[in-house]
Parts: C-alpha cells; structure tokens; sequence
C-alpha cells in the first residue's frame, strides 16, 4: 500500500463572503508556488476532512479545501433551524467555488473529490472547463434522481429490516427522501433530531458491509454535524440537486481535454458503478479504474489509485 504523505497544516485560511448571508470556509496548505489543486468533500453537507490533505505532495501542490455551505464551519450552519435554506443549491455551490478560485488568484485547479463531491466538481467543470486542469474522482455519483432512488429506496433489497425502519420514520407520500426533508424543517428539535438519526442509521446500514469495526461512518458523527449533514443531504436530493436528469452524463463532452481518473469500487452499494462506467464511455478523457473488492468507501487500493493517479497529475 502506498503511504500517504506526513500530516500538514494550512499556512493561509479565512472567511469567504458568498453572499445571501452565507460565509464559506477556506484553507490553504503546501506549497504557495505548487499546483493549485481543490478538494471536494462529499455529502452533501459532510464539510472537509483534515485528513485528505495527506494525499497530496506538499512540495508539489497548492492544496485548497473548502467547507460548502451549511457545514464545516461555514456560516450559517444547517444545524440551526434559523437557516435560510433557499440560498443553499448546486448552483449556489458552483457560484461559491469560482468566487474562491478568484478570491485566491488561481487560473486553473485540479480537482479532487468523490460521492457528492463528484457531482459538484463534475457540474462546475462542465461549466467552467478552461478553469480545470485535471481531475481525479474516488466514487463517482452523477445524484440523477434514479442515483437518489436506489439509494434510499432500491437498496432496501438488500437490507430489508433497515429499510422498513427508516421508511415508517417518515410517514407520508412515496417520497420517502422529501419526507425527511420535511422533517427536517419540522420546528420541534426531537423530530428532527429522531430524523437525524433515523437517516444516519439508514446510510450506516448501507455501508455496514465494508465499515468494519470503527466508528459508524455517519452516526458516530458529532450531533451537529449530523444534523447539518441530513438536513443538507434531504434538501438537496428532494430537489434532485436542481440538475435535469442525467445532464452531467449527457453534457460530459464539455469534459474533453481535461484528464480525468474514475476510480470506483464494484461493491459499491451506495452508488453502483454503471454511473462511473456511463462517465468513462461519454468523457473522451478519462480513465476508470475498478476496484474489485471495493466499496463506497474505499479500500487501501483505491488510495494506491489515488495517490498515483495525483502524483502523476502534480
């Protein structure tokens, strides 16, 4: 397995006014002269991790990691109910990246992500295409709504129990994702704490089969992030992300030109790997790598692909 790179820390940060009253959070570290390279975190509304920037040669890249809005420490958070949730959309996110791109006087970035991460970067890069040099992807989602559909309803197959739960916690119509997203503006603060949690043990459920023995990936968060986190998730996929269907597969001709990696595991239940296989085939650029016995979260492979893949881009 390869070795990530020694911890660093950032050696610029601050607050990004975005506008809409929101401030969005962003760091630097590396090399000031290296090539600028953005992180992407997931969720949405997950915020970014410290440790991703150890996939980076700090002598080599620029690294840039960004909080999206609601979450992290970002301001407003969605954990407060006060939040005004209209300003908070694909399109707000997108906004929000370029702004910080000038903000911080980078022509072009590579950028790196994956789950919802790889939605946002793949609808920023299809609009801004001459602001991205390369772009590395680990699990890719595409959050059209069929995406949406198998995962919180199509992969109850597999675990029917966790299902069931999840679903009789959110009374309502079919929508099952539309019916937490109500919960989650709901103006006592048990229901959407009950909801909170009944969402995290749904995602954990479907993780449960690579997630070993740690801390649940989304349960064992800290409440407010959780919070933040399901809030986020319910408003953005009860709307289908505000994307046409299929517009980022249909649209990835944009992508040509840039390099592109794909690194997806089979096992992945979350996000089935016909939509990282769907990318390969409509981006002329891009390379998918498979990773036989990974998952969602990746394995110890998936990170040799990921380091190799960004060190050759360095």
């Amino acid at each position: 397995m390869a070795k990530l790179y020694p911890p660093i820390e950032p050696y610029d940060s601050g607050m990004l006014d975005v506008g809409d009253g929101n401030s969005v959070y962003w760091e630097v570290c590396g090399n000031p002269d290296g090539k600028p390279a953005l992180v992407v975190h997931g969720g949405p509304g997950s915020g970014c991790s410290t440790g991703v920037r150890r996939y980076f040669d700090p002598a080599l890249y620029r690294v840039i990691l960004f909080d999206q809005r609601g979450c992290g420490r970002s301001t407003p958070h969605a954990s407060d109910p006060a939040t005004d949730m209209r300003y908070n959309t694909t399109a707000h996110l997108i906004a929000d990246i370029e702004l910080l791109r000038r903000h911080l006087g980078v022509d072009t970035w590579l950028l790196y992500g994956g789950s919802w991460g790889s939605t946002l970067i793949l609808a920023y890069a299809e609009m801004c295409p001459s602001r991205v040099s390369q772009i590395v992807i680990a699990g890719v989602t595409t959050t059209r709504r069929s995406e949406i559909d198998w995962l919180y309803r199509g992969a109850g197959r597999f675990f029917p129990e966790a299902w069931q739960r999840f679903r009789a916690a959110a009374p309502g119509g079919a929508d099952v994702v539309a019916a937490y997203a109500d919960l989650m503006e709901d103006g006592d603060p048990l229901v959407r704490e009950k909801a909170t949690a009944d969402w995290c043990a749904w995602e954990d459920a479907v993780l449960s089969m690579e997630s070993g023995d740690g801390p649940s990936p989304y349960g064992g968060r800290p409440p407010i992030a959780r919070i933040a986190f399901v809030r986020i998730c319910a408003h953005y996929f009860s709307h289908g992300a505000w994307l046409d269907e299929g517009v980022l597969l249909r649209d990835a001709g944009r992508l040509t030109g840039i390099p592109g990696v794909l690194i997806h595991g089979r096992l992945d239940l979350a996000a089935p790997i016909d939509t990282a296989w769907a990318l390969d085939r409509a981006w002329p650029d891009a390379k998918l790598v498979v990773i036989g016995d990974g998952g969602h979260m990746g394995n110890s492979t998936t990170q040799d692909h990921v380091l190799e893949a960004l060190d050759r881009f360095a």
